[in-house]
């Protein structure tokens, strides 16, 4: 029987487009996030049980001090934890697609290289400055990973109201954005929206510059393989730091369970006194990490997912 994890994994799997979408959602539906919580659970469940132990029964044949043996599982589960956290981020860009915002001063080409990209008319082109008023998007599979590309306003100082608006979205889906490609005008000037470390930064309109440099252009194609090659060599450097875990759900669980654990090594570090607050603390980190995986009323959980995909009607 699937666990909700793994019913999750197939609904990703069914409404997969790309490649890696499909690999993700494989690697969820094999049960690999279950068995990685069933570690953590023994481990969890072991380290509570040597801690009752010592409290039950304290005159026995027990070790006297389990607190060694006990910080070592729990300090290896909540590094585990942590780490399967970091990954989730990534994890939701791949389910839902990474976003490229195209930006830079008015008239630099960005539409065009948008529709070249596109392969059809997505954005108005025009000699004007200023054509592009709102935010444009285009999804597509770039090199098996899922990417929006945004065409966005011209920066620049404007004293039109409804080119102001667009102008403001565009610097906020910029910021939001997992990658930015500018392209530059004759200034070189990126309008006071500063590239990040990975961000591209190239001459647009290359066809019409004067001399060498890195530039491309949308209208002859002009660098654009290079740009779409740089694109997704950035993008599948972060879609490889994906984990097991996929949806924030999975990291809210995890944060909870997480939260737990730190609560019962704070109890640990005043001594066995507290001894047996820690061992309740691990069975609530054990709770959290069962509603994962859709222990906790599986059944009207599993329902709502099928329910989806309108599965067996």
């Amino acid at each position: 029987m699937l666990d909700l994890a793994q019913v999750e994994g197939l609904g990703d799997l069914l409404e997969a487009e790309t490649e890696a979408q499909r690999r993700q959602a494989l690697r969820v539906l094999s049960g690999a996030l279950g068995a990685k919580v069933d570690r953590w659970r023994e481990a969890l469940i072991r380290a509570a049980a040597l801690l009752e132990a010592t409290i039950d029964f304290a005159d026995e044949d027990v070790p006297v001090d389990v607190t060694p043996e006990v910080t070592g599982l729990l300090d290896e589960v909540a590094a585990s934890l942590r780490s399967e956290i970091d990954g989730v981020s990534v994890a939701e860009r791949i389910r839902d697609g990474f976003e490229v915002a195209i930006v830079g001063p008015p008239n630099a080409g960005k539409s065009t290289l948008l529709n070249h990209l596109a392969g059809r008319e997505a954005a108005i082109t025009s000699e004007h400055a200023g054509t592009t008023r709102d935010v444009i998007e285009v999804r597509m599979d770039l090199e098996g990973l899922p990417v929006t590309f945004l065409d966005t306003a011209g920066l620049r100082e404007s004293a039109d109201e409804v080119e102001t608006i667009g102008i403001a979205r565009a610097v906020a889906r910029a910021e939001a954005a997992d990658l930015r490609v500018f392209l530059l005008d004759d200034t070189g000037q990126t309008q006071g929206l500063a590239p990040g470390l990975e961000d591209i930064v190239l001459r647009g309109k290359a066809d019409l510059a004067d001399g060498p440099g890195h530039g491309v252009s949308g209208l002859t194609g002009e660098g654009v393989a290079d740009l779409v090659a740089q694109i997704s060599t950035t993008l599948e450097g972060r879609a490889s730091r994906t984990v097991t875990a996929t949806r924030e759900r999975h990291a809210e669980a995890m944060r909870r369970a997480g939260g737990a654990i730190a609560e019962a090594q704070n109890q640990l570090s005043l001594g066995m006194e507290t001894a047996e607050l820690a061992a309740e603390d691990l069975r609530r980190a054990v709770r959290a990490l069962e509603t994962l995986l859709g222990r906790v009323d599986v059944e009207t959980l599993l329902d709502e997912i099928f329910s989806r995909f309108c599965l067996g009607k």
